[in-house]
Formats: structure tokens, C-alpha cells, sequence
């Protein structure tokens, strides 16, 4: 088990919001912030960084209170969204400068830099200015910078925002396998959900300043905690529900939909997200939740479906299709299916969900609209 490396309990107040944070990241870690544009990602990435001071609080890495600490003397890394690169100096001169910073004889400086030219495969690059460059060359070269005077934590602050599709993908494979060989601690910021599932040994997402859930990227898509996790984090069907507690299980009456019953909390896999021997439940087990499902676990159905309605939206995907269902009395339901045939706009269809998809979360007053 990995040993807690870097500890958070932080709050930073500004007009317009309030920043709370409290987490630990574990040693060798790769972690990741998600959530929409001003959040305060980027905040809690400055504040780790001393770029930023707290308002209360401490920020502990490696069993060393960082809260005072200048930003020079804290061995952090940062790779910034555009880079930072010294346009004035040459590839090698830009990973040398924090080497420089940390007094390093120049034989070490030298020797480092080479290793790094070597490890991002830019030795080629070494005589090269910033602007010879192409976007994922100038990505290396941060990185390399970054990593050189070997941090105790590297902090990336969507890196990867300029690219375009297929570079993104190529290149956070390749920090992935770059970090799970070098074993470097990492925190990676980024409002872009495939990039927060595919590269995160764990994730937090944030809205509003607060941290709403910490989990793997299994846990928080699976069992979202909140109905902004689930329709941030991939999509997601919220459904209006009342829920009724009876000798079966738990009734479920959807918006517009047939009644069913679902298991009770704390048995098998329930709606609540727990496994056999779970706890007591989300606010209870009676009243009004919504009824999460993830549009690849709702189906078409003629079979005794819980909905009946139209087909209102009709996409071909390439590895599917994406359908929305205006249904009768009830909600505009999305389907994810990897048929091919197309059902022409008006179609009526039936709907059926795979239940121990379903989810059951609470309805919060701060849930955006």
C-alpha cells in the first residue's frame, strides 16, 4: 500500500467564491482535478506550488509543512497550459535552467540534460529554439524542464489544451507510460473527462471551489456521489424519482415511467452504490432521489418497457449510435447503442434500463441546471 505523500486542507477565499480542498495524494501517484472552467483547479495547483498562499491551512509533502515555504525551495514541477518555455534560449538551455536555479556544478547540469534529451527522445532538438518547434515537441521540452531538477511532485496544469485530437491522445499515453516508469508523483489538471479517466490512478471532481468526490476513475463513473459527478464525468440520465421502502426492496416510481423495485440498501449491489454489507444508504431510503442511468445501460425494448416514446434524435457514431427518446409524460431519455440501424426520427420505441446499472442520488438545491 502506498504511503500518503502529499496532504491538502487548504481554504483560499476570493469575491466570488470560496476554495476548499482537503485530500491526500499517495507517493508515486498519478492524481487528477477535474471539473468545469473556474472551479478551482488551477487555484488549488498554484496554492500546492506556493504560487498562491492559503487563507487557512497547511499543505504537508513529503512530511514537510510546504505552507511557508518559497516556491524556489519546494521541489514542485510545474508544467503550465502554454508551456512557459524562455523563447530566447535553445531546447537544452531550457531544461537546464532549473538545474541552474538549484546550484548544481555544471558537469551535473550537463549530464542531467543529456539524460532528459534522452528519456523524451528530443536529443536531436538540443540546439533548437522554441520557435522551431511543433506543439508536441514544445510539450516534450516542458516536461523534460519540469522533471530535470527531479521534484518531489509535478504539477500540470492541462497540458495538453493547445493539441489537437490525435496528438492529445498519443501524448498522454505517453506521460502515462513515462510516469509509471519513472514513478514521479503527479497531479494533472484538466476539464476533459476522456483524459481524466484513461490517465488517473485516482481523480477528484470539483465544482465551485469544493471537491465533490475522490475516487478511482471506476468508482466515481460508476457510483457517482453527486448529480453533477454523473453528468460531468461521461453522461448520464437523471431522472426524477420517489422512492418507497417495502418488504421486497425499494419501489421506485420514475417521472412518467412504470413503477419497479429495486434491492434494499446493503444487499448485493445496490442502487446506493454499495456492495453486500453496505451502509444505510443515501439521506435515507425514502423520498424524492434521481434516478441515475448511463445512456449505454438504457435499451431498446418491445418487451414490457419502462418507458414508451419517440425517437427525437438519431446520431451514427462510428462504434454506435446515439439516440434521444422524447417519451410519453415523461423525460427526454438518452440511449447509447452499438447498433447500426438507424431508426428514422418519430420511431416508436419502448425503453428498458439494466438495473444494476441504476443509481439513486439526492436531489441537491446547488444541483446546476
Amino acid at each position: 500500500m502506498k504511503k500518503d505523500f502529499l496532504r491538502i486542507d487548504v481554504t483560499k477565499d476570493f469575491p466570488e467564491f470560496r476554495l476548499t480542498a482537503n485530500l491526500t495524494v499517495a507517493e508515486g501517484e498519478f492524481f487528477s482535478l477535474v471539473g468545469p472552467s473556474g472551479c478551482g483547479k488551477t487555484t488549488l495547483l498554484r496554492l500546492i506550488s506556493g504560487l498562491l498562499q492559503p487563507d487557512h491551512g497547511r499543505i504537508i509533502l513529503n512530511g514537510r509543512d510546504l505552507t511557508a515555504v518559497p516556491v524556489a525551495e519546494r521541489r514542485i514541477g510545474f508544467v503550465f497550459q502554454d508551456y512557459a518555455l524562455f523563447p530566447h534560449l535553445t531546447v537544452g538551455e531550457n531544461i537546464e535552467y532549473g538545474l541552474k536555479v538549484r546550484r548544481l556544478p555544471a558537469a551535473r547540469r550537463l549530464e542531467r540534460v543529456r539524460a532528459m534529451l534522452a528519456v523524451f527522445e528530443i536529443t536531436a532538438l538540443a540546439d533548437r529554439r522554441v520557435q522551431e518547434l511543433s506543439g508536441g515537441e514544445r510539450q516534450r521540452v516542458a516536461l523534460a524542464r519540469a522533471l530535470a531538477p527531479e521534484p518531489f511532485l509535478l504539477l500540470l496544469d492541462e497540458p495538453f489544451a493547445a493539441l489537437d485530437y490525435g496528438l492529445r491522445r498519443r501524448l498522454r499515453r505517453e506521460l502515462k507510460e513515462l510516469q509509471s516508469r519513472l514513478g514521479f508523483t503527479a497531479i494533472f489538471v484538466t476539464h476533459h473527462q476522456e483524459e481524466a479517466l484513461s490517465l488517473s490512478e485516482r481523480l477528484a471532481v470539483m465544482q465551485a471551489g469544493r471537491i465533490l468526490q475522490v475516487g478511482t476513475a471506476t468508482e466515481v463513473y460508476t457510483n457517482p456521489a453527486h448529480p453533477f459527478v454523473a453528468t460531468f464525468l461521461g453522461d448520464a440520465n437523471l431522472i426524477p424519482c420517489t422512492v418507497t421502502p417495502t418488504a421486497g426492496g425499494l419501489q421506485i416510481h420514475p417521472q412518467g415511467g412504470r413503477a419497479f423495485t429495486l434491492p434494499p440498501p446493503g444487499t448485493g449491489a445496490d442502487a446506493f452504490g454499495h456492495s453486500s454489507g453496505g451502509g444505510s444508504g443515501a439521506a435515507g431510503t425514502a423520498g424524492q432521489f434521481f434516478l441515475m442511468i448511463r445512456p449505454e445501460d438504457v435499451v431498446f425494448t418491445s418487451e414490457d418497457p419502462l418507458y414508451r416514446g419517440v425517437v427525437a434524435t438519431w446520431e451514427y457514431l462510428g462504434y454506435g449510435s446515439y439516440a434521444e427518446v422524447k417519451t410519453d409524460n415523461g423525460p427526454l431519455l438518452k440511449v447509447l447503442t452499438g447498433k447500426e440501424t438507424r431508426l428514422a426520427l418519430g420511431t416508436r420505441v419502448g425503453l428498458a434500463f439494466q438495473k444494476p446499472a441504476l443509481k439513486l442520488l439526492p436531489i441537491n438545491g446547488d444541483y446546476p441546471s
